[in-house]
């Protein structure tokens, strides 16, 4: 079959008038459950498959406006079809099984259209830029999963921008990869995270609006995952056979984006010659099913395979197509039948809406940094870093180091490059916080204090500048009084006096004065307690202006007098549930010191894997919000979960010249790895959030 049957008048065949365009419901309107499976006629077909490969496709939109149909055929590669469902060239990529395309890609320096190909026989993805109907191998080294692969769907992140490509496997497996120009205009990756189900997965999609990742487990049902690997990684059924709206094996599943109109997922209950409707913003209700009939000498569709969404308009097809893969074809090869999206919504009663132009992603409007460096992992797996603290070395910049928690066993000290200089298993130290000039033994010295959970104590100690590693100078054990002390923090008065700050729990502050009370030795004497009222951790005190800024973790930042004579009186800074930016957990907190007392206060928004800003002048305005996100070329990924964070202002030389932002990253992927700390240069802040 060398040519396309009936309708060839226009773009796809001049699919005009379908029936059932009409009388979509209005806004508002709820929609009507269809009585059984609707039948919407196959208006068009390409040419059957040269190696009855017919498995996935996938349609490009060219600049013209018009588009151009891809699709794989096994060992005969991608076919490439023009408007008029002619094949008019072929990409050779192997055992070409799966296929998916994104626009805007930054390669060699500007956007590219990317096609992703899955080569069945090499096992690898293939990379090919798209323009004017011909392909270009933009394959870098390889992307290789350790299983056996099936298929595969790229996702463009809204929140980090990163390309991503999901691969799944014969046995349940997922390997989610980072997608990055190499440097010299080839596309690579590095493996983000690896999630499972039990058994087969055949297809994929994903919504970059939404942020969702879909998997059909071939004989299982319908999976949904959130799509950035910075998240959780619990799956979450969709639907499920027998006891839900699939008879007995799922297949292709294809995504559509509607914008303000909504977004829908389509999935073949291929045991059942039908394909199934959710609406994605009614917490995926199952709102019907079409099969794919015949019309003419065009066969209907049995067991529909791979399934690929376009719903932006094109000529003959004014709401766009969907495109099937037929695994039986009647007598012949098996190939693809296109289908009105216009016929399917009118049939289910709902509007798909129309994609924005070139088929982008969504973007969040939240700025974006990479980090520069990440620290090493530490010992234990799950919740276990913390919290970190910048000293800055008096003599020379380049030689200060982060120091930070392991909450599970003790303290870590890290150079500049993340590698670690000291390891002191002390206890479970949740928090820790530093000051400079306390004279000790007759010189002044940098004391470092932590909360250490295990013996419900204040451990203190002292940096040795030479070696840069710490020397406890506690003198005997600092109890605490707390069932469990959690959050810390230090403050230096006008006056030289230097206190620790310990919170709890529960919400309870108790704040000690640190002296000398023997010879090189630290004693903590309690000063003053308070409660905040719920839970809280993060604190940091603004020196210069004798202030204390604690975080009640599920209501927002509030602001104490740091003088121990200050009492319980507090003002809001910023609560939650009136800040759009701030989302609880409100974590970890850290002051970014300007000229003349101006500055930044650094607070993790962890609900949101983000970190805001706020003017540390009063009245403390809302000055910007960044995420750090992942950097292929570098192998480090974001952050997310934020607990502790700290920043300096201080030159630290090399690619901290305006200073440095450590934060926790509760989740270390690329690959998945222990928790560490990541390393972000101010200059990046400033440019991304256009500070003063």
């Amino acid at each position: 079959m060398g040519a396309v049957k009936t309708l060839r008048a226009g773009l796809f065949l001049g699919i005009l008038g379908v029936a059932g365009c009409e009388g979509l419901p209005a806004a508002g309107q709820a929609k009507a459950e269809p009585a059984g499976p609707a039948i919407v006629p196959a208006q068009a077909e390409l040419p059957a498959t040269e190696h009855d490969g017919a498995n996935m496709a996938a349609i490009i939109a060219d600049a013209s406006g018009g588009a151009f149909v891809l699709g794989t055929d096994e060992l005969g590669g991608v076919n490439i079809y023009s408007a008029d469902g002619e094949k008019i060239g072929n990409i050779a990529a192997g055992d070409a099984d799966s296929i998916d395309v994104r626009y805007g890609f930054g390669l060699g320096g500007k956007p590219e259209t990317i096609i992703a190909i899955l080569d069945a026989a090499a096992n690898q993805l293939r990379f090919f830029t798209f323009a004017d109907g011909k392909a270009t191998d933009v394959t870098g080294s390889p992307v290789v999963s350790d299983f056996a692969a099936q298929g595969l769907c790229l996702h463009r992140d809204a929140t980090d921008r990163n390309l991503y490509a999901f691969v799944v496997g014969d046995e349940g497996e997922i390997d989610q990869w980072l997608l990055y120009d190499d440097g010299k205009g080839k596309v690579t990756g590095r493996v983000a995270r690896r999630l499972n189900l039990a058994s087969e997965i055949g297809y994929c999609a994903t919504n970059d609006r939404t942020g969702d990742f879909y998997a059909s487990e071939q004989a299982v049902g319908v999976w949904r995952f959130a799509a950035n690997p910075e998240t959780d990684a619990a799956p979450e059924i969709i639907d499920i056979k027998r006891f839900g709206n699939i008879d007995d094996e799922v297949g292709g599943l294809a995504v559509i984006s509607g914008g303000a109109a909504g977004d829908y997922l389509l999935a073949s209950n291929a045991s059942a010659n039908t394909i199934n409707l959710y609406d994605i913003g009614n917490d995926h209700a199952f709102v019907g099913s079409v099969g794919i009939g015949g019309k003419g000498d065009i066969d209907g569709v049995e067991e529909p395979g791979g399934l690929f969404g376009f719903n932006r308009p094109l000529e003959g097809a004014p709401k766009g197509l969907l495109v099937v893969s037929d695994d039986d074809n009647g007598d012949e090869l098996t190939n693809y039948k296109l289908v009105s999206l216009g016929a399917i919504s009118g049939a289910l009663g709902v509007d798909f809406g129309s994609a924005p132009d070139e088929a982008t992603a969504a973007t969040s409007q939240i700025a974006t940094v990479f980090p520069v460096v990440e620290s090493a992992p530490v010992d234990n797996p799950g919740d276990a870093a913390d919290d970190p603290a910048i000293w800055v070395h008096p003599k020379d910049p380049s030689l200060s180091t982060v120091i930070g928690t392991e909450k599970q066993s003790g303290l870590f000290v890290y150079d500049l490059s993340g590698k670690v200089i000291q390891y002191l298993a002390d206890g479970k130290m949740n928090n820790v916080d530093l000051r400079s000039g306390f004279l000790l033994n007759g010189k002044e010295v940098t004391l470092v204090t932590a909360s250490n959970r295990t013996d419900k104590s204040l451990s203190i100690y002292a940096i040795d500048e030479t070696t840069r590693k710490l020397v406890n100078v506690a003198d005997g054990l600092q109890d605490t009084g707390m069932i469990d002390p959690y959050g810390s923090c230090m403050y230096k008065s006008n006056d030289g006096a230097i206190y620790a700050i310990i919170n709890d729990s529960d919400g309870n502050v108790k704040q000690w004065a640190l002296r000398e009370s023997r010879k090189g030795r630290v004693s903590a004497e309690l000063m003053r307690e308070f409660s905040v009222g719920s839970q809280t951790e993060g604190c940091v005190a603004d020196d210069k202006r004798g202030v204390l800024f604690i975080g009640e973790e599920a209501v927002g930042v509030w602001k104490y007098g740091a003088d121990p004579e200050s009492g319980d009186a507090r003002e809001a800074v910023v609560m939650a549930a009136d800040d759009d930016a701030l989302t609880p957990d409100v974590e970890g907190m850290s002051i970014y010191h300007g000229e003349n007392g101006d500055g930044y206060l650094v607070v993790s928004s962890q609900g949101s894997n983000s970190y805001v800003l706020y003017d540390l002048a009063p009245p403390h305005a809302y000055a910007g919000s960044f995420a750090v996100i992942a950097d292929g070329a570098r192998g480090i990924d974001g952050a997310s979960e934020t607990d502790g964070l700290d920043v300096t202002s201080a030159n630290l030389g090399g690619a901290f010249p305006k200073g440095l932002l450590v934060v926790q990253d509760g989740r270390n992927m690329l690959p998945p790895e222990t928790q560490n700390f990541k390393f972000v240069s101010w200059t990046d802040i400033e440019q991304a959030l256009d500070l003063e």
